[in-house]
């Protein structure tokens, strides 16, 4: 027999306000995450070519030129006057080289030039790296 009286019996409830918090803070750490997974490229718009995509030789070095004319040599920063001789030191004796150049958009074409200019006084094979177009 049964005396309790069924009235003062406890609800069952789920709090769920700590579950926000949680989400948030899971959400901000992949955002970090994400940003930091490969920190050493350098951010540039690259220009748009409907050609595919090329196969590249065993060795490949990339130059990126930035919008604010700063050259990057492998994800190292080298002054214009000095890309000659850090290609020239890099080029190993019997083995083949390419460059893929990564040049932004808004980069003046006689810098572009200047660089295929050096690629082609060390008979170095360049390529321009651009993105897809998307219709």
């Amino acid at each position: 027999m049964n005396l309790r009286n069924k009235r003062n019996k406890p609800a069952a409830e789920v709090h769920t306000a700590a579950l926000n918090d949680i989400m948030f803070f899971l959400m901000l750490f992949f955002l970090l995450a994400s940003a930091v997974a490969n920190p050493q490229v350098v951010k540039l718009l690259l220009p748009k070519s409907s050609a595919g995509e090329q196969s590249v030789a065993k060795k490949t070095m990339t130059i990126s030129v930035t919008s604010d004319l700063t050259y990057h040599v492998d994800k190292q920063a080298v002054p214009f006057e000095n890309l000659e001789s850090y290609i020239q030191s890099n080029i190993a004796t019997g083995e083949e080289l390419n460059i893929m150049l990564y040049a932004d958009e808004t980069v003046p074409i006689k810098n572009i030039l200047s660089v295929m200019d050096v690629a082609n006084k060390l008979k170095v094979k360049l390529v321009l790296a651009t993105e897809p177009k998307r219709d």
